[in-house]
């Protein structure tokens, strides 16, 4: 009869000693994570005019020397155009 006894007092500590060690994990300090994910936001700069360049109001058959200093302001305006191009594609995708 002590043997049944003995069986019976353990088969009772049983559910006691898996509710406290459940009971003690939960008293341990809540682990926050910080997570950083990337939101979508709209890009609100304004996107540059494209400039008239010189070249494309020239007349057919017009001076070489007329074409060539219309060729090189032409690369001065279209350099000016693509830093402005760039400066709005900076402030688009900076964090």
């Amino acid at each position: 009869m002590t043997v049944a006894i003995k069986t019976h007092a353990r088969l009772r500590l049983v559910p006691l000693l898996a509710i406290a060690l459940l009971g003690a994990g939960c008293a341990g300090a809540p682990v926050y994570t910080r997570v950083h994910v990337p939101v979508p936001v709209a890009c609100t700069e304004p996107v540059p005019d494209r400039p008239a360049m010189p070249t494309e109001a020239l007349a057919p058959g017009v001076a070489p020397w007329t074409l060539l200093q219309s060729a090189l302001a032409e690369i001065d305006r279209r350099e000016g155009y693509e830093l402005q191009l760039r400066a709005a594609l900076v402030a688009c995708t900076a964090p």
